[in-house]
């Protein structure tokens, strides 16, 4: 999703350092005008605003707080924007250190990257949020700010939320559908206009019918979002069961599929 959303920055006038730990992905922006940085913590040298989009937790601990790392070598100024799905704990931890950051984590998947309407969850402060929102508008059409540091990656928990139950429902309902011999597109015509519409339905709906289940966002992402939604749950005292029954049909579906890879556990 980096490229897409980085490419939109392009688009509107900025000039970009840019640094992925796969180089080639990062060929169609230097085509474009990005420099190439060896190091992470090289795009933030003498950078207004930093944005990073990775994997995992320890990746973005890694990415600010490593020994070349994001804070390490950023201007004490510098909008930090941290767009991956993370810990409400480390974005906090990250703001600590530079109150100039946010974490900013986006829904939408690779749809949404690549025309430019993502869903922007922003935890921050104000001055952060208002430096920053030039920026943001160019990667999204929804861009809200949630509240302090830690506010947006618990935002996107909730979206995570939801969207473990709609997958589900999306899942053993085109299923069904196939058992007594309706022809699921037809049925995706008929109820993707009434009350069961949802973007899930929409977008991957059919993806699920082709048996196309290439990632727009990969299942080792969303288990992982899952979990954190787990662990913030159970500090808050919270059972979730309807999370908890999304987690354990996920643990059957292959990593580097996308999401809507669900379907196979219901209509191999």
């Amino acid at each position: 999703m980096g490229g897409p959303m980085a490419g939109h920055l392009i688009d509107a006038g900025y000039r970009l350092r840019v640094h992925t730990r796969t180089a080639s992905k990062a060929e169609p922006l230097l085509e474009r005008g990005a420099t190439w940085c060896e190091n992470v913590g090289d795009v933030a040298v003498d950078a207004d605003a930093v944005c990073t989009i990775v994997g995992y937790p320890d990746d973005v601990e890694q990415t600010y707080f490593g020994a070349a790392g994001i804070l390490a070598k950023c201007r004490p100024y510098a909008v930090l924007i941290d767009l991956t799905t993370s810990a409400p704990d480390l974005a906090r931890r990250i703001a600590d250190g530079h109150p100039q950051a946010l974490d900013c984590p986006v829904s939408g998947g690779d749809v949404g990257a690549q025309a430019g309407t993502l869903s922007i969850m922003c935890g921050g402060t104000d001055e952060a949020f208002t430096a920053a929102l030039p920026l943001l508008k160019c990667m999204g059409k929804n861009v809200v700010h949630q509240g302090g540091p830690g506010a947006g990656q618990l935002c996107k928990l909730v979206n995570q939320i939801v969207i473990a139950g709609t997958m589900l429902g999306v899942a053993e309902a085109l299923a069904f559908a196939r058992q007594p011999g309706l022809d699921p597109d037809t049925v995706l015509r008929s109820i993707g206009d009434g009350a069961a519409q949802s973007w899930t339905l929409d977008n991957l709906g059919p993806r699920m019918l082709a048996g196309d289940f290439e990632p727009g966002f990969f299942v080792k992402h969303f288990r992982k979002d899952m979990r954190l939604a787990a662990e913030a749950a159970q500090r808050l005292g919270m059972d979730l069961p309807g999370l908890a029954i999304a987690r354990q049909q996920y643990e059957h579906v292959d990593d580097d599929s996308g999401t809507q890879a669900l379907i196979k556990r219901y209509d191999p």
